[in-house]
């Protein structure tokens, strides 16, 4: 089915293998080449991702969706600029600097960088109150179990992976934080806080069935027969987690400048 195309995908760097002369890592600021230009008008699926060691791509991409993506946002906290930054798709395709893979941080520091270039990209943080949900240990306490990796190993929460009936969301050396980015830029309709008090890192899979309201409608709601259960409910059984819906102030981004790419 074209929608259930339309899901953010996370992908993470590798390590290298054990007893190589390890290499210095190159300062992800920016890409060495990067193209940009305007999505297929009957493209509906949608990613950003590594191909590979050193090619990173867009396809159908907003600029609002990179904000989000780059900032770990939830788009819904970010306004201002044209009507064109929430209308306007986009496909990149850009080339990565040194001999290692980037992580996710350094990927989206080098989109950050592409924002600013390319679409001279200004802007400014206001604390704005929302709509939002908190995520807290649910009662009976966490489920999730401590990494045995070292801080050194970077966090990985994704890629997620999409079947018929179910999303599976795998986190290794995980912070609450990184799931809290993840779950508020890409699945959930608002932003999340992070109210667990959980300062580890953790290994975990969560599996649930999907329905409309997330991945911006992207999914279809699974069957009521679906094995697996839906997400609120996910979160509570497999991770001694809960969402709770309520109002809060956040950090949101306002657009003060903006401008359509040039050509390349």
């Amino acid at each position: 089915m074209v929608r259930a195309a339309v899901v953010a995908v996370w992908l993470v760097s590798s390590l290298g293998l054990l007893g190589q002369v390890p290499v210095a890592r190159s300062k992800f600021d920016a890409f060495d080449v990067a193209t940009v230009k305007p999505s297929d008008p009957e493209e509906r699926s949608r990613l950003l991702m590594m191909q590979g060691d050193h090619r990173f791509i867009g396809k159908n991409y907003t600029v609002k969706l990179m904000i989000a993506a780059a900032y770990d946002l939830n788009p819904k906290t970010i306004s201002g600029g044209p009507e064109w930054v929430n209308s306007d798709h986009y496909d990149i395709v850009a080339v990565t600097p040194g001999e290692l893979r980037p992580n996710r941080t350094e990927q989206m520091t080098m989109l950050r960088g592409l924002l600013t270039e390319r679409f001279k990209l200004t802007f400014h943080r206001e604390s704005k109150e929302f709509s939002i949900y908190e995520l807290q240990v649910a009662k009976g306490g966490s489920k999730l179990k401590l990494s045995s990796a070292g801080a050194e190993v970077p966090p990985v929460v994704g890629p997620g992976v999409v079947y018929p009936q179910k999303v599976v969301l795998p986190g290794r050396n995980a912070m609450m934080t990184d799931l809290t980015a993840v779950l508020q830029r890409a699945i959930l309709d608002r932003p999340v806080v992070d109210k667990t008090e959980l300062t580890g890192r953790y290994d975990f899979d969560l599996e649930w069935a999907p329905d409309e309201s997330q991945f911006g409608g992207g999914l279809p709601t699974a069957p009521a027969d679906a094995p697996s259960p839906p997400l609120f409910v996910a979160m509570q059984q497999q991770l001694g987690l809960r969402l709770e819906a309520t109002r809060g102030m956040v950090s949101a981004l306002v657009v003060n400048g903006v401008e359509r790419p040039s050509a390349n």
